[in-house]
């Protein structure tokens, strides 16, 4: 359940994040964990509240400090939160400015890169560390200029992102060089952290 409604979340969210979205976010999450919380209800009558709720909630994106996180605590996984998307304002186009118009084209490519990618710090910082490249086959890790324009397609774009890219740790000067997978959190990675297209490793 978590692994099929994890891309929709992430993609509605992203879609809708430029407009004034904050309280409906609010709203869905708490519909979200009305349903979340009903079904752990549901599926263990026999058991207290007590007992469900530290069965299935608790801090699992351990970059939040939110101990109502529906999730599975023996494979870490965890529904993901529509709050969670930050808000990116609309930007006003200019006057006259049509995406049919020819002359124009380097304007609407330059609008699409603007629009921040729904991804977390981590992955933004090494981003734009190597400049939207895999360090190995320097392959672009994202779309620059064809952003999607549909919640279904920013589904898609999300789950192919999070396939295209691993984050793993390499050997570098001054690091340990270890290979465990890099933590979510939104702190500045170290030196020895790179994202990996699939094929490159």
């Amino acid at each position: 359940m978590i692994r099929r409604l994890n891309p929709i979340i992430r993609g509605w969210a992203a879609y809708y994040r430029t407009q004034a979205s904050s309280e409906t976010f609010d709203s869905l999450d708490h519909y979200l964990w009305q349903l979340t919380y009903k079904w752990a209800a549901f599926s263990h009558d026999n058991k207290p509240i007590r007992w469900v709720v530290a069965r299935y909630f608790g801090k699992y994106n351990k970059a939040r400090n939110d101990r109502w996180v529906f999730g599975d605590r023996y494979s870490g996984a965890y529904l993901h939160k529509f709050a969670w998307t930050n808000i990116a304002r609309h930007q006003i186009v200019r006057y006259r400015a049509s995406p049919d118009d020819p002359d124009l084209t380097e304007y609407w490519a330059w609008r699409r890169r603007k629009i921040p990618l729904p991804v977390n710090k981590t992955e933004h910082w090494l981003l734009y560390n190597q400049q939207g490249r895999c360090h190995a086959c320097n392959g672009t890790l994202h779309a620059a200029t064809d952003r999607p324009q549909t919640p279904q397609e920013w589904e898609k774009w999300l789950i192919g992102n999070r396939t295209a890219i691993t984050m793993i740790t390499v050997p570098a000067p001054g690091t340990t060089g270890t290979t465990d997978a890099v933590s979510s959190t939104p702190t500045a990675p170290t030196a020895a952290t790179e994202p990996l297209q699939p094929r490159c490793h």
